[in-house]
């Protein structure tokens, strides 16, 4: 028999053995960016949502190789697969200690949520309980607005797993150690004292500390100077430990405690050790989607975000780029040790290709790059070095935007354009493609300054309108006010298509690029010439005939 087959045999006859709701051990084979993918011995393994395995931060608390208990919901489903929960297990240990510590009179741990009808919700673990408002103190309290939001210790009254019914007493947990023994203990304290304690439970925000008739809470944030998901993976269930008195309320008897205060903070030196545009190599101690936070030393972390990955790609997947683990080169861009934050890059570590493209290119240069994509709005052209510059529509065509067919150009294809301006800092390149070629309407105008007189062929007409094209494909537009010193009802009743007009330039439109044109201001012009140029003529005819008659009479009388 085949080592495959034993094994399928053999977690065949496992899953005979195994029933609904039953509590198993697994190991984490991967995790996903969704799940937690699981092997419980079966034929195949379970997918089990990520969510179930995240504290209350929202941080993943399993790696891979890990073994995690869950529950069994449903055995070899239509697809063969069995479906396991993390939560349900978790709920199931919750039951178990709420019972335990029923029959025991143990005292637990919870998180006073919010005022209900008759008392509070307590929150133990994710399950839900309920604390009546006789059951809060010792004493009868009028305003019980502090204890919302704040973790308490209760013992619980009764847990009816059938009902999903749990009750809690703080009465009966503070009823627990006398008033003027816990006012003892507590008046002996002062802030910065350090104590011995045991570890007697851990939540995922903290872990109380017995110290000896009285509790205190060590948060998370206070055990270590480097970001934990979880107080286990410093903090052990049971262990004695040294801690510090940080903050007091005696009148609550709360006693806020610190690990990480028994060191020296890590950040008050960093100041001197670091400066702004220093390289580093670190090691990546978490990915996130929004970047890598890597271990400058220890208890000291900095964040190289998505944006300061790559100079070409502004949101790449940081999940692609590097493994946890692995050494990488950063740049130290910000140092804010009031929030306790380093700011990094890895593109900073490498040649910038859009200040190398400034450097050796300048505006007015002609350059070939091939086109990446086409949008409303132009054309992005990828250049050398991977970087993209844009022919805006502006650009394209000399003529207007209206008139500027994009579906002529493709995808992949190359393309030569000018540059018309860098900005290295923005990242930002702007081309053209119409300066390649002079503008043909200003061309024109130089030739054609106002009242010259020009030719043109009809291409539109149109009630009151009619587009005329002058050289060099310039537009130039008539009006029918224009046309003449009589009135006229209808353009088309006057002009064909293509006919050849001449008439008198009178005005420019540079924003729409056409040329004002009019035939009765030509005519004016040829009708003011012709009248001076025959006064002028009679002029001359009438000065010649008087000097001649003057002549002869003056020969006469000398006859």
């Amino acid at each position: 028999m085949s080592e495959s087959f034993e094994n399928i045999f053999e977690s065949s006859q496992y899953s005979k053995t195994l029933k609904l709701g039953q509590l198993i051990e697994a190991d984490v084979l991967d995790i996903t960016t969704d799940h937690a993918i699981l092997s419980a011995g079966l034929k195949s393994e379970s997918f089990v949502n990520l969510n179930q395995f995240k504290n209350q931060s929202g941080d993943v608390e399993i790696k891979i190789g890990d073994k995690v208990e869950v529950v069994i919901e449903e055995i070899e489903d239509g697809d063969g697969k069995t479906k396991l929960s993390r939560q349900k297990a978790k709920n199931e240990k919750t039951w178990s200690n709420l019972i335990q510590a029923q029959e025991n009179d143990q005292i637990i741990s919870g998180f006073i949520q919010n005022r209900v009808k008759g008392g509070f919700t307590v929150l133990v673990d994710q399950i839900n309980a309920f604390l009546p408002g006789s059951l809060v103190d010792v004493r009868p309290v009028r305003d019980t607005q502090y204890l919302e939001g704040s973790v308490s210790e209760f013992k619980v009254v009764k847990a009816d797993k059938k009902t999903n019914n749990i009750v809690l007493s703080r009465k009966a947990a503070l009823q627990g150690t006398s008033i003027e023994s816990k006012n003892d203990l507590i008046s002996k304290l002062k802030e910065g004292d350090v104590l011995d304690g045991v570890a007697k439970n851990l939540t995922d925000y903290g872990a109380f500390i017995d110290l000896g008739g009285i509790d205190g809470l060590l948060h998370i944030t206070d055990i270590s100077w480097k970001k934990i998901k979880h107080p286990s993976e410093i903090v052990s269930l049971g262990a004695s430990l040294k801690v510090m008195v940080i903050a007091l309320d005696k009148e609550k008897f709360r006693v806020s405690l610190g690990l990480k205060q028994l060191q020296e903070d890590p950040w008050s030196k960093i100041i001197e050790k670091y400066e702004i545009g220093m390289k580093v190599t670190c090691s990546i101690s978490n990915i996130t989607d929004y970047g890598l936070f890597v271990e400058i030393e220890d208890q000291i972390e900095g964040l190289v975000h998505v944006s300061e990955i790559d100079w070409t790609n502004n949101n790449p997947n940081p999940y692609k780029i590097a493994n946890v683990g692995e050494q990488i080169e950063v740049m130290i861009l910000d140092i804010d040790n009031a929030k306790r934050r380093v700011s990094l890059g890895m593109k900073q570590c490498l040649d910038n290709p859009w200040l190398n493209f400034e450097q050796t290119h300048k505006n007015g240069d002609n350059i070939t790059g091939s086109i990446k994509s086409i949008t409303d709005f132009g054309i992005f052209v990828e250049l050398q070095g991977s970087i993209d510059g844009l022919i805006h529509i502006s650009d394209v065509s000399w003529d207007t935007e209206d008139n500027v067919d994009l579906s002529e150009f493709k995808k992949s294809s190359e393309i030569e354009a000018v540059i018309i301006s860098i900005d290295a800092k923005k990242q930002r390149i702007s081309l053209g493609l119409k300066q390649l070629s002079s503008d043909p309407f200003q061309e024109y105008l130089s030739k054609h300054p106002k009242n010259s007189i020009v030719k043109g062929v009809v291409d539109q007409i149109d009630e009151r309108n009619t587009l005329i094209i002058l050289e060099n494909n310039v537009k130039g537009l008539l009006n029918i006010a224009e046309v003449s010193r009589d009135k006229t009802e209808d353009m088309r009743s006057v002009f064909k298509i293509k006919e050849e007009i001449e008439s008198k330039i009178i005005g420019f439109d540079k924003k729409n690029r056409t040329i004002k044109l009019s035939i009765k201001a030509k005519e004016e012009k040829e009708e003011r010439e012709a009248i001076a140029s025959y006064k002028s003529d009679e002029k001359d005819n009438i000065s010649k005939t008087s000097l001649g008659d003057l002549l002869k009479s003056k020969f006469s009388r000398k006859k």
